[in-house]
């Protein structure tokens, strides 16, 4: 009989558990290697285009792919269904300013409409939108509106091996540097995430939130929040600096969002809902201009687009976010999967971030120049060997320059592995691992694709590739 061990006992420790249980199941398709093949082309092998059903692991994003649980079902037969005070919405309103601090809230059908009302209601055309790296919608969202993003996240952030604890913090220096060439008038505000989607969800220090508070004060410049996975933010500040080992990550939560003028959120993430989004507000005139917006974009601003059962389940959600043994197997659960591959010598970004693992598509294809898109490249071989679905963030995700019409080339060209909370075991992690192997052990031989088809805009969503 072969030796067989424990997961914690591979590790050296005590294993641990989802700390919760299954009470349905939704079967999953296996299918074929020509079936795959054969999807993959109809799809233009962007995995976006996927249909579900040729689908066996579905690591596309963690956006609305969570699992609720049974009291957020429980709160769908409550809903409220009234168009206008909605008890739902009330409930939601004190979640958000319970546990995130702030004074008003405008519901939105997901992040992205909160993404979209505050560009428009912050942001003066030619005004620059610093932040800690480009997030794809935000940055769309930010240049409709006139704006012009700079990068202000330190140097690490765009090395996926450099071991930094915060790789997501804002280099005050560079931040300073654009304030003097460009005055404080001429900034909307700070656009900050925490965690950095495409730094490969690496985390803010409360010491850098704090500081950029007081550099924002000294210039009279407002900071908005993405906060789509601040509670995993949260963890590792818990985790990482010092002061907060004792402190519960609501609490931290709370604390960073107090450095904050806003925040937008799509609660398609940590808040742990399959739809819905919301924008957090301090200042009045600001709240103002935005519920004002929100009836035309998204609806009344007591329902925002989202019907209320939907808004029940986000209020739940919220609370259940909070959880220190939730967030803390989330985070495990990625951590997991991310040593398999770190054990077995397979470029990741490092240190292993929130949400996803993130495999650095330049280091594993080191014969693909990057406009034979490396990382979509990795993600087509990752569903032709298992079924396993991921996602490009690199070159097509960066899109084009809109002043040259040319290719924006970031040096992070990642294929994400994205992990939806409470829903999958380690044995699905141990499968995409293998598979993931497997694709690394015949990297030599992989060719990469070309571009056949690209939309106006965010052309990762529904670009198509044929192999070069």
């Amino acid at each position: 009989m072969s030796n067989l061990q424990t997961m914690g006992q591979q590790h050296g420790r005590r294993s641990w558990a989802e700390p919760w249980k299954i009470k349905m199941v939704e079967p999953i398709k296996m299918t074929s290697a020509d079936e795959r093949k054969r999807a993959l082309s109809e799809a233009g092998y962007n995995t976006f285009l996927l249909r579900s059903d040729d689908v066996y692991i579905d690591l596309l994003t963690d956006s609305g792919t969570s699992a609720m649980s049974d009291r957020q079902w429980a709160g769908i037969m409550l809903g409220d269904e009234a168009y206008a005070g909605s008890r739902n919405f009330y409930h939601l309103e004190a979640a958000v300013q319970t546990h995130y601090g702030y004074r008003y809230v405008v519901p939105t059908h997901q992040g992205r409409g909160a993404e979209n009302l505050i560009s428009q209601v912050a942001i003066k055309r030619g005004q620059y939108v610093p932040g800690n790296m480009y997030f794809t919608t935000t940055r769309l969202h930010q240049e409709l509106a006139g704006g012009i993003f700079a990068d202000v996240i330190i140097d690490a952030a765009h090395d996926s091996q450099d071991l930094h604890p915060f790789k997501g913090d804002v280099d005050l220096d560079k931040l300073r540097a654009l304030i003097d060439k460009v005055g404080a008038d001429g900034i909307a505000y700070i656009s900050l995430a925490a965690t950095v989607n495409m730094a490969g969800g690496q985390p803010v220090s409360m010491a850098n939130a704090r500081a950029l508070r007081e550099l924002c004060n000294q210039h009279g410049i407002r900071v908005y929040l993405d906060a789509t996975r601040l509670v995993e933010n949260a963890y590792f500040i818990q985790e990482r600096e010092p002061g907060y080992a004792d402190k519960t990550v609501s609490a931290i939560v709370k604390e960073f969002c107090s450095y904050t003028d806003g925040a937008w959120m799509s609660a398609k993430k940590d808040n742990l809902v399959n739809i819905g989004g919301w924008l957090a507000l301090n200042h009045e005139d600001v709240f103002e201009a935005a519920r004002n917006l929100v009836v035309v974009y998204e609806g009344l601003h007591t329902y925002g687009g989202m019907a209320g059962r939907d808004m029940e389940a986000l209020a739940i959600g919220i609370e259940e976010s909070m959880s220190d043994d939730h967030i803390r197997a989330r985070i495990g659960q990625v951590r997991y999967l991310g040593e398999l591959l770190e054990q077995w010598s397979i470029p990741i970004v490092r240190p292993i971030g929130g949400h996803a693992i993130f495999l650095d598509a330049r280091r594993f294809y080191p014969h693909l120049a990057q406009t034979d898109f490396p990382a979509q490249t990795l993600a087509a071989e990752l569903y032709l060997d298992s079924g396993v679905r991921s996602m490009e963030r690199g070159i097509v995700s960066a899109g084009r320059d809109p002043a040259t019409g040319d290719h924006r080339f970031p040096k992070l060209e990642l294929t994400r592995l994205t992990i939806p909370r409470r829903v999958y075991t380690q044995a699905h992690m141990d499968v995409v691992a293998e598979s993931v192997k497997a694709v690394y052990d015949h990297r030599d031989s992989t060719r990469g694709l070309r571009m056949v088809y690209e939309p106006q805009y965010l052309r990762f969503f529904q670009a198509r590739f044929e192999p070069a």
